[in-house]
């Protein structure tokens, strides 16, 4: 390996997985055998995500990959827009996870060693519903709670010891006792099936007002939640510090929000008290540190966003690794039956408790198989729409 070191060109491999078309982001070198891998997976976005890191790669190729703020700076920065839109930052992501890929390869040790060696001897991960099958977590009626029940005992049995649910329906911006007797209905299922020993997590992906998001989190309040994610849209920063005064559970969210001045206001709002940002979309491990700093100024733990496909995975558990504030991570695992076949990872997860023992290979640990990537190219995702019953736009 010469002292001299440039990049030579970025590729992205599009492998669709039902509700999610995986965009894989491979950064080459001039160096023997020298790439690394990184994930700017954004549903129904794909293409657009492809070309924006084609954009990209135009101010990175030619340059040192070991210059990974300086590279940052320069995608964030420069060709006048800011890198905070959705689409670039994910954009930005793949590209700036695949060169921390790079430096742990070239230091011959785990990313987590790169940012000062692992804080913790395992992380927790957790499960949604159904392992991330589309019909089960997003497509079970709120009105079924006994399938709520049945999928938790599932999840239980699966070895997890924590696990997600939507129980929480769309509603208008104002509605009254119906939608939330049926959240409570199969929350309640829920605790029934796996008791008190089992984390149980509510996500509301927004739905709500803040006024309704009020109204669920007060009426699942007594359930013992782990958290209650995204009671409201997180532009409502007023909104969630509102819910998050009035309930014990801890209100999360983050997910969707990609500027750090942002994460900034909801801390400082007190919007939460778990924060999700989402490696793959705040701009990558370079980002998330920030954000991270910034959290444990404000002593919120860390508990990442992360359905997406293994290499966003194998990025939040190195981080997680290096992360004192970092509580769970995120795991799907039975979205699509093939998933364990485009990867060869790393680290071991334990089926007893599914904890994850740390990376012992260079980087993020990943190999990914070309081959049968490709085996799954590109199809439009799965179309997701709301409407209210009076015909007008809801959310999804």
């Amino acid at each position: 390996m010469t002292n001299d070191m440039k990049i030579t060109k970025i590729e992205t491999f599009v492998c669709h997985a039902r509700m999610r078309n995986w965009v894989f982001v491979k950064v080459l070198t001039d160096q023997p055998g020298l790439f690394g891998w990184g994930e700017a997976t954004l549903e129904w976005h794909t293409r657009a995500i492809v070309g924006a890191v084609q954009d990209l790669a135009e101010l990175v190729v030619g340059e040192d990959p070991r210059r990974i703020e300086h590279l940052w700076q320069m995608m964030y920065r420069q060709h006048f827009w800011h890198g905070h839109g959705i689409v670039r930052a994910t954009a930005i992501a793949g590209i700036d996870i695949a060169l921390w890929d790079i430096a742990g390869k070239i230091a011959g040790m785990p990313c987590s060693q790169l940012w000062g060696g692992p804080v913790r001897d395992y992380v927790r991960t957790y499960c949604h519903l159904g392992g991330g099958r589309m019909e089960d977590f997003y497509g079970t009626s709120v009105e079924d709670a006994r399938k709520f029940g049945d999928l938790a005992r599932q999840a239980v049995e699966d070895g997890f010891t924590a696990f997600k649910a939507m129980a929480v329906p769309p509603t208008m911006p104002i509605e009254g006792l119906r939608p939330i007797r049926l959240a409570e209905a199969a929350v309640q299922s829920m605790r029934d099936a796996v008791g008190d020993a089992i984390d149980i997590m509510v996500d509301c992906h927004a739905r709500p007002s803040p006024a309704m998001g009020l109204k669920f989190g007060q009426a699942l309040d007594p359930y013992g939640l782990y958290f209650f994610e995204e009671p409201c849209w997180p532009e409502s920063i007023d909104g969630l510090a509102m819910i998050n005064q009035a309930i014990t559970t801890p209100v999360a969210t983050g997910e969707r929000i990609t500027e750090l001045s942002y994460f900034r206001q909801l801390f400082a709002q007190r919007g939460c008290d778990v924060c999700q940002l989402d490696i793959t979309h705040c701009g990558g491990l370079t980002a998330a540190r920030r954000i991270a700093a910034l959290a444990d100024a404000h002593r919120i733990a860390l508990a990442p966003h992360n359905p997406q496909g293994p290499i966003s995975t194998a990025a939040s558990l190195e981080f997680g690794f290096s992360q004192p504030g970092y509580l769970i991570c995120e795991t799907v695992h039975a979205d699509v039956p093939w998933r364990a076949d485009v990867v060869d990872e790393g680290f071991t997860v334990e089926p007893k408790g599914r904890i994850v023992r740390p990376n012992t290979r260079p980087g993020l640990g990943i190999t990914i198989d070309e081959d049968e990537v490709r085996k799954h190219p590109f199809q439009q995702e799965l179309l997701q729409r709301v409407f209210y019953p009076d015909g007008s736009v809801g959310d999804w």
